[in-house]
C-alpha cells in the first residue's frame, strides 16, 4: 500500500509544512500538490487540503481555490474513492468545491478565534481519525470564518446519513449543531475546522491530533 500523501499548495496556504511534518512524523511520505498543475493521484494513499488564507481569502474564504486546476485533480481523486482531508481553509475549499455540503461562514462574534476546543466524535471517518465511535478529542482552532451554515433539511440529512463528524462541546462561532467536521456521503472526503496537526507532541498542547494522520496507515 502506497504511503504517499499530497499536501496541497495555493497562494496564501500557510499550514503545509505544518501539515507535511505531522505526515512525515506518522511514518507517511508527504509530496506537494501545486495548486496551477493537474496532478496524476493513482499512487497516493490520501490528499490533504491545509489551513490558511488560500488566495488572501478574496472574494470568498476557498472559493478562488475551489477553481484552481489542483482541484480537478482533487475531485477525480474523491471519484475513485480516495480518502481527503481539508483542514480549516481546506474544509472552506471542499465546501466551496461541491465535494462536502454547507459553507462557513463569519464567526458569530465577528471576531478570530484563536484556543484550544475540546470535540466529540460522533461518525467514524473511513481513513482520517480514531476507528471508534464517541471518542473526545482537544485540538486547537484558528479561524475568523468558521461557523459552518446548513438549512435545516440540509442538516437533518446529515444527521440520517451519518455525515456529522466531530461536534464542538461547547459553542465556540455559532456553528449549526456546533458542528466542527463532516463527511460526504461516503465517508471518504472529510472536512475539519480544528487543526490535527498543531497537536502532534506533548510539547505543542496536546497529541490528539496523530489519529488523523496514523490512521492512513
Amino acid at each position: 500500500m502506497s504511503r504517499k500523501v499530497g499536501v496541497v499548495r495555493f497562494p496564501g496556504t500557510n499550514c503545509d509544512m505544518d501539515v507535511w511534518e505531522a505526515v512525515k512524523a506518522t511514518g507517511l511520505e508527504p509530496q506537494w500538490l501545486w495548486h496551477k498543475d493537474r496532478t496524476e493521484t493513482k499512487g497516493l494513499a490520501a490528499i490533504v487540503i491545509p489551513g490558511g488564507f488560500s488566495y488572501g481569502d478574496y472574494l470568498r474564504c476557498g472559493a478562488l481555490a475551489a477553481k484552481a486546476p489542483a482541484m480537478a485533480s482533487v475531485r477525480e481523486f474523491a471519484q475513485g474513492g480516495g480518502p481527503i482531508l481539508g483542514i480549516c481553509n481546506g474544509f472552506q475549499i471542499l465546501c466551496e468545491s461541491g465535494l462536502l455540503p454547507g459553507a462557513l461562514v463569519r464567526n458569530h462574534n465577528r471576531r478570530f478565534i484563536d484556543q484550544w476546543v475540546e470535540l466529540r466524535l460522533h461518525q467514524v471517518c473511513r481513513r482520517f481519525g480514531p476507528e471508534s465511535g464517541g471518542v473526545k478529542a482537544r485540538l486547537p482552532v484558528a479561524h475568523g470564518e468558521g461557523r459552518y451554515h446548513v438549512d435545516a433539511e440540509t442538516r437533518k440529512k446529515l444527521e440520517d446519513r451519518g455525515q456529522i463528524w466531530w461536534t464542538y462541546l461547547e459553542d465556540i462561532n455559532g456553528s449549526v449543531g456546533q458542528i466542527a467536521g463532516v463527511m460526504n456521503e461516503n465517508r471518504n472526503v472529510a472536512g475539519l475546522m480544528p487543526h490535527p496537526e498543531r497537536a502532534m507532541a506533548a510539547w505543542m498542547g496536546g497529541t490528539d491530533g496523530r489519529s488523523f494522520f496514523s490512521t492512513l496507515l
